[in-house]
């Protein structure tokens, strides 16, 4: 059904909607209202605190008066009463509301109070004789644009109920079992609730609707994924090689290892997510399954976001196969032609047991000869097609890696059937970073006290959001930063900076310099977010804090603390609200990346902290993924059971399967797996 079909809509009013992502009528009641206003009950005056709304049945007791403070302004004022104190109402530029305010006659007011000493005061509130129009029940409030009122929304919602046929997509026998309203009813309820009883259950059932959808389309796509796989064997050199390690292996780390061998020697394919903090040794963990893989005869593919943390992993990897007779092997966008025209013909002849890369490796021209296992790092940095790519390239298990900590109800919403292993210890040895929140007045104090580390012999990071100077944001910049402080404090020390806009080979350079300590301190923007590795570097300063996330300010901390050498990581806020004090509180106290993404959820909300376009979670337009919870514990076992007894075949499933498929092919290009 087309907008145009809806009374009232009109070419100029349907291109506003538009604007709001409404493009048809079925957009249209789904674009649920942003919050309500309980306009149902009459309160008194003495019990509405101050900044409340709240509606009242007042006398006026004064005549209406009309006063122009300047050119173009006019506020009328009166008086009234509802026996238990007197209220100020004024309205500004609506000197007409004078004729339909009559002394002493009784009127339904709703609006905000605001209360002094002095007075009780109600601006431009809304007025009616009777309860009707918009008072009298509880209001629905849309989020809007330019050109386009709360009425309009209302009118068009109501004129669209009235014309759309509107049916259940849940199956009769979950709406009984947990209680649910019918989606009509539930949808009527959401935009003019009768009640509040009524909302709240219409809101509980359009929730569980939209989980229900999301969770069994991603256990579609996942379940195909546990295919038939190659059945790994164990090797006792895999076991000296774990023995012969200069360090031992954590708890944590010996369990992800069994978990992730378990996977490989079934005959189904792996298809596990390992998420461990920042410096949690996984690494380690995925060199350990590449090892069982060449033991077993088979290649192995390891992906990184960039070409510096793919050539770290390279350079780590040989380090730590320096005695095992096999091959690994770089392959990255920058090489020359003849370069990557080697790797392909070697790939090929097998003549390489590991090839580590960025997202060159999913290029055609890479033909692996026999690929058992693909491991990528950092997966949400790669679209679905680069990841789904890579494991077409052969019949392989799957291995993800992730230093982004995520609660495992949230994982499992994002990720559906996937396996999760969690490695929720540092290895011995990690010392806490010491962390510091304070403002630009301390500026010359942290500076100097970054001077003394370098003196002493170490390197430091300073890190800011911008690129380039901004003229819309105060915020400091890597050039514009680099080249005051160099001038202010740094004229006798090497320093350097780096971007995500400057070439790759100009990156790797500035890199190569600092990993040598041949430069000092290195700023940079958040490209130093994931995998640097400079244990020398024990200090971290971070500009315009607030305009990170807890969770990404962790991971950049994390780029600190790897060497014998206690570590630093110093906030800069600017900002005094409240919720960046918190956030700097958060960081100041804790040092560990779980209990950080969870603060960071109960402040931003998931969207922020996965990218929803990775996920799938921006196209929730009621549920809230951590505020639900609860509702989608109870959900993930239903989708499952439903995808795997095939009950979406059922007759009584049809519109559930229906709403499905449009769902996975709205998020083609942003479901994890396809």
């Amino acid at each position: 059904m087309k907008l145009k079909e809806i009374k009232g809509i009109g070419p100029k009013k349907e291109k506003l909607l538009n604007n709001l992502g409404i493009f048809t009528v079925k957009d249209l009641i789904e674009y649920y209202p942003r919050k309500y206003e309980d306009r149902s009950k009459v309160v008194n005056i003495n019990d509405v605190p101050n900044g409340e709304m709240g509606l009242f049945y007042l006398k006026i007791i004064s005549p209406c008066i009309v006063s122009y403070p300047r050119r173009n302004m006019s506020i009328t004022k009166c008086k009234a009463t509802d026996g238990t104190n007197i209220i100020n109402i004024k309205w500004f530029n609506n000197h007409f509301i004078k004729n339909s305010i009559r002394l002493n006659n009784t009127y339904y007011i709703y609006g905000k109070v605001t209360r002094t000493n002095k007075y009780i005061e109600i601006d431009s509130p809304v007025v009616n004789k009777t309860l009707g129009g918009s008072l009298g029940k509880i209001y629905p409030i849309y989020s809007l644009t330019k050109g386009l009122s709360n009425n309009d929304m209302n009118k068009f919602v109501l004129d669209a109920l009235k014309k759309l046929e509107i049916k259940d997509i849940l199956p009769k026998v979950i709406l009984e079992k947990f209680s649910l309203l019918n989606r009509k009813l539930a949808i009527r309820n959401i935009h003019f609730p009768e009640n509040e009883k009524l909302l709240i259950l219409a809101r509980k059932t359009l929730k569980f609707e939209e989980l229900l959808v999301l969770q069994t389309a991603i256990n579609l796509d996942t379940i195909n994924i546990k295919k038939e796989g190659i059945r790994f064997k164990d090797f006792k050199e895999v076991d000296d090689f774990i023995k012969g390690l200069p360090f031992k292996l954590t708890n944590a780390q010996r369990k992800v290892v069994n978990e992730i061998f378990k996977d490989m020697n079934e005959n189904k394919s792996m298809n596990r997510l390992v998420q461990g903090d920042v410096g949690s040794g996984k690494t380690i963990v995925a060199a350990i399954a590449m090892l069982k893989a060449f033991y077993n005869g088979y290649q192995s593919a390891m992906m990184a976001p960039t070409e510096i943390l793919a050539t770290q992993h390279y350079n780590s990897l040989k380090e730590l196969f320096k005695n095992v007779d096999l091959k690994v092997e770089l392959l990255k966008g920058s090489m020359s032609k003849q370069e990557k025209d080697s790797v392909y013909e070697r790939i090929y002849n097998h003549e390489i047991d590991i090839l580590i890369g960025t997202h060159a490796i999913i290029e055609d021209k890479v033909e692996f000869s026999k690929i058992g296992l693909v491991i990528t790092d950092e997966q949400h940095r790669f679209g679905v097609k680069q990841r789904a790519e890579i494991s077409k390239k052969g019949n392989v298990d799957t291995l993800i890696m992730t230093a982004t900590p995520i609660p495992r109800t949230l994982t499992l919403a994002m990720y559906g059937d996937l396996d999760i292993s969690i490695i929720d210890s540092l290895p011995p040895g990690r010392k806490n970073i010491d962390t510091f929140a304070v403002n630009m007045n301390y500026e010359k104090r942290v500076i100097n006290f970054l001077k003394k580390q370098i003196k002493d012999g170490r390197q430091g990071y300073i890190v800011c959001p911008l690129i380039e100077e901004s003229d819309k944001l105060e915020l400091n910049s890597v050039i514009e930063l680099y080249e005051r402080l160099k001038q202010e404090y740094f004229q006798a020390t090497k320093i350097a900076f780096i971007h995500g806009k400057m070439k790759n080979d100009e990156k790797e350079s500035i890199m190569d310099e600092f990993i040598n300590n041949n430069i000092k301190i290195l700023f940079s923007t958040t490209v130093i977010e994931v995998g640097i590795n400079v244990p020398n570097a024990n200090i971290m300063i971070i500009y315009n804090a607030e305009r990170f996330g807890l969770s990404q300010l962790h991971q950049l901390r994390g780029r600190v603390g790897r060497g014998q050498y206690q570590s630093y990581c110093i906030l800069i806020n600017n900002s005094n609200s409240k919720i960046a004090r918190e956030r700097m509180r958060i960081m100041q106290n804790s040092n560990d990346g779980f209990e950080i993404s969870k603060k960071d959820l109960e402040l931003r909300g998931s969207g922020d902290i996965l990218g929803t376009k990775q996920s799938g979670l921006a196209s929730l337009k009621i549920a809230n993924i951590f505020d639900d919870m609860n509702l989608l514990n109870i959900i993930q076992p239903i989708a499952k059971k439903i995808v795997v007894e095939r009950k979406l075949d059922e007759k009584e499933y049809f519109n559930l399967k229906k709403s499905i498929l449009e769902f996975s092919d709205k998020l083609k290009e942003n479901i994890i797996f396809n």
